[in-house]
């Protein structure tokens, strides 16, 4: 496909109130539960309506701190593929991006619920891969602490051997449905994952045919070095966090490199950077929006924050002083960014977390709907991405703006959809369908 012919790929991320940390605070905020059903089916109708490829819903297994609940709502979010199960009776095409963990989950439960999300979808499922990354999340699980960082690597790499053995247990051809014959399914084509390895031993096949992509679409972040070749190897879609369109080429071209390494095509695996949008009528208004946000930062909220990102309690340090010398080894790819980020650009303690409360390290705009395409389509045309993760700093009405106001001009310049074309999410993505590992 010649690069005149690319659009953009735009998903819609989730998180309760927004992305702003004190959106829960702000004027215009739904004022509704964290969990609030109606509120999740607002946002992805509206992202449906703008005929995004998905919406996308992050997810953890711990609260790190309590205390931190009394200002901090960040980590309040619904169990992923539970509320996305809700959203698929009621969006039609739009596809249903979710979080799961490798280290506190099973192979076979979670190729089993990911498989029945893509049915009841008719092929809308992607399952956002993530080996968990606080000691909180362990000790909810049995453990003390997480196991070690390449060993968390190594047990998510056979994870997913395990799972897409699973989900092509079953060949395409497998159920025949014969009444007159008696014959429900051809059973030389229903395979026994037969799989033991050094982290788990499972048997198979999935007690379901396979889903109507084939393999849900597999959605990494693909930071980290080990992370990077993880996606470059099993990944369709890998999520960055890049503040400057310099960092957003060099890591796009960089990773489109090492597809080739692995032996795959460099329009496998679409790159999408995440992105903060504050919209105004004007600049000025758009700016004013912003600053309406940031006074609603209370700084020991901002420090706890960036101490939540970091694995480490800050609290004691002095807020105007310098990011105090703290583990790289084992930490998180997010963790080490705002390392180098202290280390380069001199900020304070309160000044990271004050930057980072905001949008985590994601790219941030503030402009009129027209500054916000020329920006996205700047970045496309410069090979910096394959389009978007739109985080709305506040939801639902963040989001609908964008719809509103930003998607029209994207679909004016020809650069995005204005009907979807297909059913599945792989046909949204311009993926193939994968055969079985049984049929090649």
């Amino acid at each position: 496909m010649g690069s005149d012919q690319r659009q953009f790929i735009l998903g819609a991320f989730l998180m309760n109130y927004g992305h702003h940390i004190a959106a829960w605070r702000h004027a215009d905020s739904a004022g509704v539960g964290a969990m609030d059903y109606d509120f999740y089916k607002r946002c992805a109708q509206a992202a449906e309506r703008g005929k995004f490829d998905m919406v996308f819903l992050a997810d953890n297994n711990s609260i790190p701190l309590i205390e931190d609940l009394r200002t901090n709502v960040s980590f309040l979010q619904p169990e992923a593929l539970t509320m996305l199960s809700g959203l698929a009776g009621v969006t039609e095409r739009i596809g249903l991006a979710g979080t799961a963990s490798t280290t506190f989950n099973e192979p076979y439960g979670l190729a089993r619920r990911l498989s029945t999300l893509d049915h009841m979808s008719g092929g809308r499922a992607a399952w956002n891969v993530v080996t968990s990354t606080k000691d909180a999340e362990a000790r909810n699980f049995g453990s003390a602490e997480l196991m070690e960082h390449g060993k968390r690597y190594e047990r998510a790499e056979e994870f997913l051997r395990v799972v897409t053995g699973l989900w092509d247990g079953w060949e395409d051809d497998a159920l025949v449905l014969d009444r007159e014959k008696a014959v429900f399914a051809d059973t030389a084509r229903i395979h026994r994952a037969h799989h033991e390895g050094e982290y788990f031993r499972v048997e198979g096949p999935l007690n379901m045919p396979r889903s109507p992509q084939g393999r849900p679409v597999i959605i990494e972040a693909g930071t980290s070095a080990a992370g990077r070749r993880l996606a470059a190897r099993t990944a369709d879609v890998v999520f960055t966090a890049c503040e400057s369109k310099e960092d957003a080429i060099k890591y796009y071209r960089e990773f489109k490199d090492l597809l080739m390494e692995y032996g795959r095509e460099r329009e496998e695996v679409k790159v999408l950077p995440g992105l903060q949008i504050f919209l105004g009528d004007s600049e000025a208004e758009a700016m004013a929006y912003h600053r309406t946000f940031s006074e609603l930062i209370l700084p020991e909220a901002g420090v706890k924050y960036v101490s939540q990102l970091l694995n480490a309690d800050l609290t004691g340090y002095p807020v105007d002083g310098p990011l105090p010398d703290l583990p790289r080894e084992g930490n998180s790819s997010r963790a080490i960014m705002i390392m180098d980020m202290a280390a380069k650009s001199g900020m304070s303690i309160l000044e990271l977390g004050r930057h980072y409360a905001v949008a985590r390290g994601h790219m941030t705009m503030v402009g009129t709907a027209r500054q916000v395409a020329d920006m996205m389509e700047d970045w496309f045309r410069s090979m910096a991405c394959d389009g978007f993760n739109i985080m709305a700093p506040l939801l639902p009405s963040g989001l609908e703006q964008f719809v509103e106001r930003v998607v029209p001009l994207l679909q004016q310049r020809g650069l995005f959809r204005e009907e979807y074309a297909g059913r599945t999410l792989r046909d949204h993505l311009g993926l193939i369908r994968p055969q079985t590992q049984h049929e090649k």
